[in-house]
């Protein structure tokens, strides 16, 4: 089942954090917070302005993006745990 987002909504896989910290103390899954930063699987056709014209979303599939920490709604897709959310919701996109 392939799955695309409608509007301004935007499909995003979270990424996992590390285990451990930087000393090396391993972080039980109970202790972990939900990772803000995530992978973009598929993006909406876009949001309509004022004059009734597509206004294309700026993220893409495949761009690594930051979000809010109660960003988006959980869902699963194909046994996946995924979020929808606006992109207004995403604060930025990680370069490099």
């Amino acid at each position: 089942m392939n799955f695309r987002p409608l509007h301004d909504r935007v499909l995003v896989k979270r990424v996992e954090s590390e285990a451990k910290t930087a000393g090396g103390i391993i972080i039980p899954d109970t202790a972990k917070e939900k990772p803000q930063e995530g992978e973009v699987i598929s993006v909406g056709s876009g949001a309509r302005g004022e004059d009734g014209k597509l206004i294309p979303l700026e993220v893409k599939a495949g761009d690594r993006v930051l979000f809010g920490k109660w960003s988006g709604t959980e869902v699963k897709v194909n046994g996946e745990d995924l979020l929808i959310m606006k992109e207004s919701d995403i604060m930025g996109i990680l370069q490099g």
